[in-house]
C-alpha cells in the first residue's frame, strides 16, 4: 500500500463527501495529505480518522472563492512538507437544481462559476510553480461531473461550469506536459455519500439505477480509486483525459432504460 509513498497531496473540499474518500485512500497509499475546506471541525475529524489508520494528514482552512486562502494553502503546505506532488481540485458549489436558462439569475450563474471554474483555475495556476520545481513534476486531478456530458432539463449553470473544467483540464495538460506536469479530469456519476444520502429521493435513485450498467450506485471510494491511479507513477503516460466513473451511465444510447422496461432490444 505505497503507491503514493513520499508524495504530498492537497485535496480541496475534503471535509466531506467525495473529497474524504479521495483523501483517505491517498493516505492509505502513503501520501501526506492536506485536508482543506471551510469546516474546521469536520476537517480535523477527517485528519483524526486518517491518523488512527496509520496515515499522515493535516488540516488547513480554505475557501475556494477567496484567492488569499488558496495562496496561503499552497505556501503553508510547502513550508510544512517541502513540496506539492498532487493537487485534487474537488471543492465546488454543487448547483444541480440551478434551473433553466430563463430561470437562472446572474448572481446564481456567477456564484457557481466562481467556485467551480474560477476556483479550480486559480488553484491550478497557484500550484504550477511549485510543481515546476519538482524533478518529477506533478499530477493535477480535476473533479468534473457527468452534467457536462450533454444538455439537461436543468442544472444549466453547473453543467456549463463543469464543461469549463473539462477544457481547463485539456489546456493545462497540453501546456505543461513537457514539464512532467499531468492534468486529468474525473467525472463522477451518481455518488451516494453520508452527507447526501438522505437528500437523494428514491425516485431519482431508481432513474439512475435503470440507466447504470452495473447493479449499484457509486460511492466516494470509486472516485478515490481512480484518483489514486491518476496521482501515482502508474499513470505517467496518461494526461489530458476526461475519465467517466459513472457505472457506464454515459456509454450507451439514451433509450436503453425504456427498452429494458419493455423487455425489448429495439423497436
Amino acid at each position: 500500500m505505497d503507491r503514493l509513498k513520499d508524495k504530498v497531496a492537497i485535496v480541496t473540499g475534503s471535509t466531506s463527501g467525495i473529497g474524504v474518500g479521495i483523501a483517505k485512500l491517498f493516505a492509505s497509499e502513503g501520501a501526506k495529505v492536506v485536508i482543506c475546506g471551510r469546516r474546521a471541525e469536520k476537517g480535523e475529524a477527517v485528519v483524526e480518522s486518517i491518523v488512527k489508520e496509520g496515515g499522515e494528514a493535516s488540516y488547513h482552512f480554505m475557501d475556494i472563492t477567496v484567492i488569499e486562502s488558496i495562496d496561503k494553502l499552497f505556501a503553508d503546505t510547502v513550508e510544512k512538507y517541502g513540496k506539492i506532488d498532487i493537487l485534487v481540485n474537488n471543492a465546488a458549489n454543487v448547483g444541480l437544481k440551478d434551473g433553466r436558462v430563463d430561470e437562472i439569475t446572474l448572481e446564481m450563474w456567477d456564484n457557481i462559476f466562481q467556485s467551480d471554474v474560477r476556483g479550480t483555475f486559480y488553484a491550478t495556476k497557484c500550484v504550477l510553480p511549485y510543481m515546476q520545481k519538482n524533478a518529477t513534476g506533478g499530477s493535477i486531478i480535476n473533479i468534473g461531473s457527468m452534467a457536462s456530458c450533454g444538455g439537461d432539463l436543468g442544472s444549466t449553470a453547473y453543467a456549463c461550469a463543469k464543461a469549463g473544467v473539462d477544457m481547463l483540464t485539456k489546456s493545462t495538460a497540453l501546456q505543461y506536459g513537457k514539464q512532467n506536469i499531468r492534468c486529468n479530469c474525473v467525472r463522477p456519476g451518481l455518488i451516494v455519500t453520508p452527507e447526501n444520502e438522505a437528500h437523494v429521493p428514491q425516485v431519482l435513485k431508481d432513474i439512475f439505477l435503470s440507466n447504470i450498467m452495473v447493479d449499484r450506485y457509486g460511492c466516494p471510494a470509486d472516485i478515490g480509486h481512480m484518483c489514486v491511479y491518476l496521482a501515482s507513477d502508474e499513470s505517467t503516460y496518461v494526461t489530458g483525459q476526461i475519465v467517466n466513473v459513472d457505472g457506464g451511465l454515459n456509454s450507451h444510447v439514451p433509450t436503453v432504460a425504456q427498452f429494458k422496461e419493455l423487455n425489448s432490444r429495439t423497436w
